[in-house]
Formats: structure tokens, sequence, C-alpha cells
């Protein structure tokens, strides 16, 4: 989420925050995969700027199913759901209709008069996939098993139909006591070389549930080894040894999982667990919890795939079948985020219990929803409340910064960063960079260059020749005339890594213009406006070299159209006075002016 992109062109492009970074470590993407997905419609942005009304003057069945269509497509299942149940009341077996608002309902999370919609829909399609794996797993829940393997045993086959019936009919078969035959079932996966990893995982998960200790250990290593990085397979084989085998071995495979992912907050509670010499609960408890770690897993794969509707479905059927669990949650909030639905992500993040090692992190994530709605106030108010708690919150204090930033509160966005900064003492690690340059940025957006300057030095130590603090600096010192080879060969090393960013191809042709070159601005600049033909600036650039190469009626349409494009008043300004008088030859008063409103 791009928290501190200024509305103006940036001399460094958009600014990168990494604050989703640390969300999107709690996210468990398992394997990648290409599977059916269910067909639920995708989502946008357009439900929550227009959302449809069930209640409103529609009342024909064409005109409800139409308008569920649209609020379908625009992600707003809640209003879909009911205009196709308002349909329904005219066309009650319609199949098609049946099928729609149980995948509607289910990405919804509303369950509970489901049973009857599902069994409405299989008296006209009785392999409905949908249908049966809803009822399988409402009566797993309610531990009525032969009804699960009767519903699994029917349904219609397919790679993804085939693998979930597979998993829940296994799970069902722990939950009868029949571990050996749950194995089984678990064993007659077959697929990509893949496969075999997850029979691993889920048979060993299978077989800690059902008490074989010898075979858990077989089949949970296997994966282990297999999948050394990845969080539920790590943290299964973890708890099994630290229940059953040697806790500083446990200690020791969550130092070799940290290498790859610092600091992870689930192994970080582990690990203080174990190191207190507590009792550790096995991963998964019951048949229950092993159906919705089978449900999430594969809504994982679904996701990395792009089948993000269809996540969503799996990962509201696993919250169903086993309870609220919080990577299961955090999962779910970030599909709704990729789908610009940050009230429905704002609505999971606070299901999050209290006291789950995830909570501080979805609490960021909240606060970065909070203000992407634009209710920023209430983003500060987490995120202060988070650094109260826990001063050495870098995360939270990087993500203040950027809400500070983007709302161009400078002086407040470098109090937070240098709160950070501090915590780093004379030898920050290399990844820290990133604070440098935003702090950085708001020097130099509050006019304040020196420490802007040596904030840019700085990163650029952390970081030798990242892009945009290459092109940050390189542009600031060509436009005061300073330093203008050294800047000039930043900016070139800055296009070589990104030659297709607008915003630092304009930055070297805005250098190759200080330095008196005009043709050669010209040819870049007209690559960066067609690179970013939207950006106010950059097309004021372009008009200021056709200018000084004699190309004035194009200068005048380029600073037209720049003026069109709602630059910021003091650019507009400017702007209007050249379409008046023309540039003067000797313009460094006017670009010393645009420099100040082009940064950051």
């Amino acid at each position: 989420m791009e928290l501190g992109t200024n509305r103006r062109r940036g001399r460094a492009g958009q600014v990168e925050i990494p604050v989703k970074a640390s969300v999107k470590r709690l996210v468990f993407l398992l394997f990648s995969a290409c599977f059916i997905t269910l067909g639920a419609h995708s989502g946008t942005a357009l439900a929550e700027k227009a959302p449809l009304d069930p209640g409103s003057h529609v009342t024909s069945s064409f005109g409800n199913y139409l308008a569920g269509r649209i609020a379908g497509t625009a992600g707003d299942t809640v209003a879909a759901a009911e205009f196709y149940r308002k349909v329904l009341e005219d066309d009650p077996g319609n199949p098609f209709l049946l099928d729609q608002l149980l995948l509607l309902e289910i990405a919804n999370g509303h369950f509970d008069d489901l049973h009857g919609v599902s069994e409405a829909l299989l008296e006209q399609d009785t392999g409905n996939r949908i249908a049966r794996a809803f009822l399988g797993l409402n009566s797993l829940r309610a531990r009525e098993y032969t009804n699960v393997h009767r519903h699994m045993d029917a349904v219609d086959s397919g790679t993804l139909a085939s693998l979930t019936a597979t998993l829940i009919s296994a799970w069902a078969f722990l939950g009868e006591g029949r571990t050996d035959e749950a194995l089984a079932r678990i064993d007659t996966l077959q697929g990509a070389d893949w496969y075999k990893v997850f029979r691993d995982y889920m048979g060993g998960l299978i077989a800690e549930v059902g008490g074989l200790e010898e075979e858990a250990f077989r089949r949970l290593d296997a994966a282990y080894r297999a999948e050394s990085s990845t969080l539920r397979i790590v943290e299964a084989r973890v708890r099994h040894e630290a229940r059953f085998g040697s806790r500083d071995e446990a200690l020791t495979m969550i130092a070799a999982f940290e290498k790859s992912i610092p600091a992870h907050p689930v192994m970080v509670r582990l690990r203080e667990e174990i190191e207190s010499g507590a009792v550790i609960a096995p991963m998964i408890a019951n048949a229950q919890q092993g159906a919705a770690e089978a449900l999430y897993t594969i809504s994982g794969i679904l996701g990395r795939d792009g089948g993000g509707d269809s996540a969503i479905i799996y990962l509201r059927l696993a919250l169903y079948t086993g309870g609220d669990n919080a990577l299961q949650l955090v999962s779910l909030a970030d599909k709704y985020e990729q789908q610009d639905q940050h009230e429905r992500a704002l609505e999971i993040y606070e299901r999050i219990p209290a006291d789950s090692p995830v909570k501080p992190e979805s609490e960021i994530q909240r606060a970065i929803n909070l203000h992407v709605l634009e209710r920023s106030d209430e983003a500060i108010a987490i995120l202060e409340g988070l650094i109260a708690e826990n001063p050495q919150n870098v995360s939270a204090i990087s993500t203040l910064g950027g809400v500070y930033r983007a709302k161009e509160q400078w002086q407040d966005a470098i109090v937070a960063y240098t709160k950070a900064i501090d915590q780093f003492g004379p030898d920050p690690d290399p990844i820290r960079w990133n604070f440098f340059y935003h702090r950085a940025i708001a020097y130099e957006r509050s006019k304040q260059w020196p420490p802007a300057e040596a904030d840019l030095l700085k990163a650029l130590e952390l970081y030798p020749d990242h892009p945009l603090v290459l092109n940050y600096l390189g542009y600031t010192w060509a436009d005061q005339g300073v330093n203008l080879d050294e800047a000039f060969a930043m900016i070139e090393r800055a296009v070589e890594q990104r030659p297709r960013d607008g915003y630092i191809v304009d930055s070297l042709g805005w250098a190759y213009y200080r330095l008196g070159d005009y043709e050669s601005a010209v040819r870049y600049l007209e690559r960066a406006v067609e690179l970013r033909p939207d950006d106010p600036v950059i097309n004021d650039h372009l008009g200021d070299a056709y200018w000084m190469v004699g190309r004035r009626l194009e200068a005048k349409f380029q600073w037209s159209h720049a003026r069109d494009l709602d630059p910021d008043p003091e650019i507009l300004e400017l702007i209007e006075a050249k379409l008046k008088d023309g540039l003067p030859m000797k313009d460094s008063d006017r670009a010393d002016a645009n420099r100040e409103d082009s940064g950051g």
C-alpha cells in the first residue's frame, strides 16, 4: 500500500514504503499450482464507491437479476446475494441462481440458512461441488461423519474438487477414530510433484492427532525437509519436535527458519514458549481444525495462482469449519485488500484475537486500511497506541511516518522516522536504508536540504546504487546546479535499472536540460511523457525543453496539457505565466521554484 506517494510528481518516483511486507509475511502461500476456480465474481473498488441497494426501486425479476450481476461484478457480494434472493422468490428451483447464491453467501461468511439452499441445489445438480463441500463440512462440524463421506463420495470429478473431497473425507475418518483409513485416503492423492509434500504434511498432521507419534514424525519430517521455509510446515514440525523430541533441536529449526524470514511473530512466540519450558500444544487438535487447515492450504494455492475469489471462498469455509484462526483471518483480509475492499478487510482484522502473536502486525494493517479510507486520524491513533505499548515496534513507526508523509505533515514524519533511526545505533543494518531515504524526503519537502542530503548519502551507503535514492539525490543536485557530473552519473545508473520508470527517465531528461543539452533533454523527456502521460510536471518539463530548442507551438501545447492535469498551485501559476509570456532564456529562478514542488 503506497502510504507516502504524493499526488505530485516525485523526484524519486513513487515513494516505496514496505509496510505491506510485514503482513505479507503472515500470509501462508504454500505451493504454486493451477486449478479450476469456482467462478465467484471478481471484486473492484467500485462496490465501495457506488454500492447497490437491494431495497431500492428494482422490482422485476429480470431487473433484480441484472442488478445482482452488476453488484457481483463490482465486488459487492452482499448486495448481489440479496438481489438473487429476490429473483429466487419467483424462480425457487433455478440451479444457476442457487449456485450463485451459495457462492456469494459463503464469500460473505453468511452460513445460517445455506443448508436449505444447498439441498435445493442438489435436487437439480446432484454432484454440485460447492453444495457437497458445504454440506460435508457442515456435517463435519456436527461430527456426523457418515454424512461427510456420503457427500464427499458424490462430488463431481475435477482436480480441485477431488483434492478437496479427499482431504475432507480423510479428516472425517480421523474424527471417527479411523486413523489408518484417514492416512490411506490421504495417500490416494496423486498429481504434480508438490502433491508428495502435501500428502506428507496433511498425513503428518492426521497421524499426530491420531496418536501415531512415529508416523507423524516420519511424514512431518519429510515435508519439512522438502519445504523448510514454509511457515505452517515448519511450525508443525517444530511443535512435534518440542513435544516428543529435543527442545534444543526445535529451537535450532526456528533459528534456521528465521534466516529467511526473521522475527516472524508466530515463530517468536513459539520460541518463547519452548524456552520457558511450557507444554507445547500440537498445531492441530481435532478433525475440524484439520479440515480447516486443509482448506486454508488450498486457499494459498488458489491465491498464488490468481484465483482470489475462490481463495476467499475456501478461507470462509476454513473459518466456518475450524473456528477463527488468526493466520486464516489475516489471509482473508489480505484477499480483500487485493480487491480494494478495505471496509471488509477492516472487519476481518478486528476479529483477530488480542492474544494472537500476529495481532500487532494486523493492527498495523488495519491502520493502513483506515488511512486508505481517508480515516487517517483513526489510523494514527492505532499506530501511536502500538508504539506507546512497544516503543521498539519499528514497523508501526515506519507506517506512522508513511501516514504523516501522505498527509504532508513533514515534521511529524521526521519525528517518527528519527524515533526508529535512533534505535539502529551507529552501524545500522543495510535493510534499514529506507528509513533514511524516507526521512530525507520529509526533510527535503520541509525545505531542510542539508539533513536531507545527509540522509540520502547514508541511504546510499547502506544500499549502494538503489535507483530511487540515486534518482532523488541526482535530480536534486542537477536541479540545484551542483555536483553535476556526479548527479548525471547517478541518474544514468538509476535509468539503467529502471528504464521504464517515467519519473526516473524524466530526471535524466531534466539533468540534460540543466546541463544545457536541450536536444538530449527533449529525447528523454518525450520518453518520460510516453511512460507517464498524465503527470503535469513531466509534461511541463517537456514544454520547457521544446521552447529551448525553438519548438514554440509544441511547447505551448505541452504547457496547456500540463495545466489541464491539475498541477499544484505553485506550478500552475508558473505554467500560466509561460503560456502568456513564454520562457525566458535564463530560467534558473523558475527551475528552482519548480524543484521545490516536484519532489517526494
